[in-house]
Parts: structure tokens; C-alpha cells; sequence
């Protein structure tokens, strides 16, 4: 019994699973069963306090009897971007800022109720991971490519471009290639955890795949912004984009690690709850797992999904650009839902902290990222500022103002298409649910965190395809 099988048991991570191997060790050397043990383990985990004054067993109850059986909130700092912001959101922000492994934190201006942490929360532990505050879609990703075709081409080869999002990507909770696409990353070792290896073969049968939900493949125009708004603190900077101002086709697309990412944060936050049966209710979604024990095991399964979400996005760009026989002149792309470590002056004392960006963009200075509107307002392409206070983030998108249930139950297509139409937008398909009308002014967002990002780009959809309606949301 190692200390992985210690800690489904039950066994608190440090101390406790130390004595626990301590008492396992001995409890063999006294010449007892070895069929025994999980038994024995058990015996003492039910009643530690019996077991106090029995020599052979004595380490192990201490440990588990010092373990908190109370949860005693601290607080952290926060500051959050934007007003009228949920109630509800800020509320999550706060209990999260009052984890006894949280030593920062900060609230985008797109910010909206999620589990746990908020959509748009960003969390500084200290030597802890929160599966929930990574979030379900781990790695969820955004990435642009710049093609060598005129933004004409929207209007002129506009059945070629649909062919081709069609041809070379699939949407829906269980979408799969029948002729799977191959990528390195299933050369990865996929057996760092249970739930990875068990997953593979779901993972390369969803492999350049899009999911459902708010995931989304769409052509449009970016507009590159002159080198005079790019506010260069050295003059002699080439501009970041490494392309000339004026307005290109462009592929946006918007997904994570599939049905494999969402096994591994059900795996792992059942398991962070199941150790931590101290928080509150209101806390649970916050449970942690120690980076010096089972953590290790989630953050390198997160790692990986890491990788296979960006395999994802690879796919999907370089098959239809294949397909249209295009060059490709930029790439940029990002993760959210993900968690890093970071260095981070807090308070004016430089701190190694596990940085959560859940529904946030990493923002560090001179970084490229891209924050997306809706399928019929703008997103852009920024340079992260470093903004303090903000853990080097921004937001990752606009932010929804209305649950998926009130919006099919407000919106119907009649009333919609107009619009669509108006703004200049082929929607191929997707839910009423993700209409432009159930997000935030994307422009508000923007100007509340100038201090955050500075535009580079403005991307304005023309052509988008997302999950049909009926599609249970992986977001």
C-alpha cells in the first residue's frame, strides 16, 4: 500500500499519510497479515482517539487527531476589474480569498458565477491546486490564424470557407473523427494518472474535435491596428503582430480538452472534496490537493490536457488551411482554465504561488493573447500589460449576463437572425443560448481593463459554426 492508495482512503496528505506508512511498516514487522492492512488502516481512521495510547498505532492517531477538523477562513488580498459585477461572483471570490492556501487573488471584469472559483477568477495558492478553480474544460483554448487570402474572400469564395470548417472539425458533447487524425501528443506518457490512461483512446477518437457549449469555429476580418496604437516603451520595437496594419482573413477558434479534460476535473475535485470534509458547503468546490502528494498526479494529468488541447487547435488550423490550399501569415494562441506556477510580488514580498486562471487570459507584460466578443460582436488581439494586482491577467472574453435556461426561455431564432443578418453573420449552427444578447458589452469589458491589455487587432466574425441546439454545454 503506497501513499496514493493511503490518500483515497481517506488519509490526509503530509503528516497523517508520513505515520500511516510508519504504522504500516510495523504493523508487518510485528508479523501480522499483510491481507490485513487496509483493515488496520481503517480501524484507526474511524477512531483515531481510541488509539492514541497503543504503541504499534500510537504515530498514526497523533497525526490524524492534529489534522483540523474545523475550517478557519483567512483573507487573502483581492481586487476585482469592472462594476456590477454579479453579487454572487463576488461572493465565490471572497471564499476563495479565505482558503488557508490562498495568498492572492483577483476578479475580471467579464467575471460570472462558475463553481467554485468564478468564471473570470484568478487565484494564487501556496503549494496547492484547486481542481474546480481550474475548471471542468482544463486548458480550454483560444488560437488565431492569419491567412494568406484576402478578407474578400468572405464574400467571393465564401462556399469554400464553409466547406472547409465543415469538412475539418466536428461539434457536439461526443464528437468524433471516424478517420481519426493523428498528432504527437498521444506519444505523451498518458499513464501519469488513472484517469488519463483510461481516457486515451476517448481523447484520439476526439481529437481535432470542438465540443459544444460556448466552443466555436469561425472565420472573419482582422483589422491590424496602425504601429502608432501599439504604445511600444521602446520605439525601435518592430510591431508585435510581425504583420503590416490593414485587414486580413482570419480563423478564430474556441475549445479545450474534450470529454478526457472533463474526466480528469470529475476525478479530481470528487477526490479534493473527499479530503477536506472541513470546508463548509459553500466551500467544497474549493478543495485543494497538496502539490507534495496527490497534486502531483492532477497537475501532471492537467499538463497533458494541456498539450492535448492545443493538439485540438493545431488540428483543426492546419486541416483547413490544408484544405483551402492557404498559407498561413500569424498564429497566435492561449490557454484559460489552467493553473501555473508563477513568481508574484504580493504585498511587496515576492512569493512562488500556483496561479488559477479560470475564464482568464494570461496578461504578463509584452504577452499575446486573444479575448473573444460573441458570434456577432468583435474580439481582440491584446498585449498583457502586467496590470498590478491582476496576477498577470485579463479577462478571456466578454461574459455572460444571462443563464443558458433564461436565455432559450427569452430568445427565439426569428428575432435573432435578424441581427445576425444585420451585423453581416452566416451562422451555420448553435444554440439560442449563445446569442450575442446573453453576453456583456464586449467594448465595456475592454475599456475596464486598459490597465490590463493594450489592443494590437480587432477580429469581427463573418462566418461561424458552434454546437447545434440540444447540446449539453462543455464550457
Amino acid at each position: 500500500m503506497n501513499e496514493k492508495h493511503l490518500i483515497k482512503m481517506g488519509v490526509p496528505p503530509g503528516e497523517p499519510v508520513r505515520a500511516a506508512l510508519t504504522f504500516i511498516s510495523r504493523y508487518c514487522l510485528a508479523g501480522n497479515d499483510k491481507q490485513r492492512i487496509p483493515e488496520a488502516v481503517e480501524t484507526v481512521l474511524r477512531d483515531p482517539a481510541a488509539h492514541a495510547g497503543d504503541d504499534l498505532r500510537s504515530e498514526f492517531a497523533r497525526a490524524l487527531l492534529a489534522v483540523p477538523t474545523t475550517f478557519v477562513p483567512g483573507q487573502a488580498p483581492w481586487r476585482q476589474w469592472g462594476q456590477d459585477l454579479e453579487a454572487q461572483a463576488l461572493a465565490q471570490m471572497a471564499r476563495a480569498c479565505e482558503l488557508p492556501i490562498s495568498v492572492a487573488g483577483a476578479l475580471m471584469p467579464d467575471a460570472h458565477v462558475g463553481y467554485g472559483l468564478p468564471i473570470g477568477g484568478v487565484l494564487a495558492t501556496r503549494g496547492a491546486v484547486i481542481p474546480y478553480a481550474v475548471g471542468v474544460d482544463i486548458a480550454c483554448r483560444m488560437k488565431l490564424t492569419v491567412l494568406d487570402w484576402p478578407a474578400s474572400a468572405l464574400t467571393e469564395r465564401h462556399e469554400e470557407l464553409v466547406r472547409a470548417i465543415e469538412a475539418e472539425t466536428r461539434f457536439g458533447v461526443g464528437a468524433t473523427f471516424k478517420n481519426r487524425r493523428e498528432h504527437g501528443v498521444l506519444d505523451a506518457d498518458w499513464t501519469v494518472s488513472p484517469t488519463t490512461r483510461k481516457n486515451r483512446d476517448r481523447a484520439w477518437a476526439q481529437l481535432g474535435t470542438s465540443g459544444s457549449g460556448n466552443h466555436f469555429v469561425e472565420f472573419g476580418t482582422l483589422q491590424v491596428l496602425p504601429q502608432s496604437h501599439h504604445n511600444s516603451p521602446n520605439p525601435a520595437d518592430p510591431a508585435p503582430l510581425a504583420l503590416p496594419p490593414g485587414e486580413y482573413l482570419a480563423l478564430l477558434s474556441h475549445s479545450g480538452s474534450r470529454g478526457t479534460g472533463a474526466a480528469v476535473c470529475d476525478h479530481y475535485s470528487k477526490l479534493a472534496m473527499a479530503m477536506h470534509p472541513e470546508l463548509p458547503k459553500d466551500y467544497q468546490r474549493l478543495a485543494w490537493l497538496d502539490l507534495d502528494s496527490v497534486g502531483q498526479e492532477y497537475w501532471s494529468a492537467m499538463e497533458l490536457m494541456g498539450r492535448y488541447a492545443a493538439a485540438n487547435h493545431e488540428l483543426i488550423h492546419r486541416h483547413i488551411a490544408r484544405h483551402l490550399g492557404a498559407e498561413v501569415l500569424l498564429d497566435i494562441e492561449n490557454h484559460h482554465n489552467f493553473a501555473w506556477k508563477e513568481r508574484h510580488v504580493i504585498d511587496g514580498v515576492p512569493h512562488d504561488v500556483v496561479v488559477h486562471r479560470k475564464g482568464a487570459t494570461p496578461a504578463h507584460a509584452g504577452v499575446l493573447g486573444i479575448i473573444p466578443g460573441s458570434m456577432a460582436t468583435p474580439g481582440f488581439i491584446v498585449r498583457g500589460k502586467g496590470g498590478d494586482g491582476s496576477l498577470g491577467s485579463a479577462s478571456h472574453g466578454a461574459g455572460r449576463v444571462m443563464s443558458r435556461t433564461k436565455a432559450e426561455a427569452t430568445f427565439d431564432w426569428s428575432t435573432v437572425n435578424p441581427i445576425l443578418r444585420e451585423r453581416n453573420v452566416r451562422l451555420l449552427s448553435a444554440g439560442i443560448d449563445e446569442v450575442p444578447m446573453v453576453y456583456k458589452d464586449i467594448h465595456q469589458v475592454m475599456a475596464a481593463q486598459t490597465d490590463l491589455v493594450e489592443v494590437l487587432a480587432e477580429f469581427m466574425p463573418r462566418l461561424v459554426k458552434m454546437a447545434p441546439s440540444g447540446e449539453r454545454p462543455e464550457d
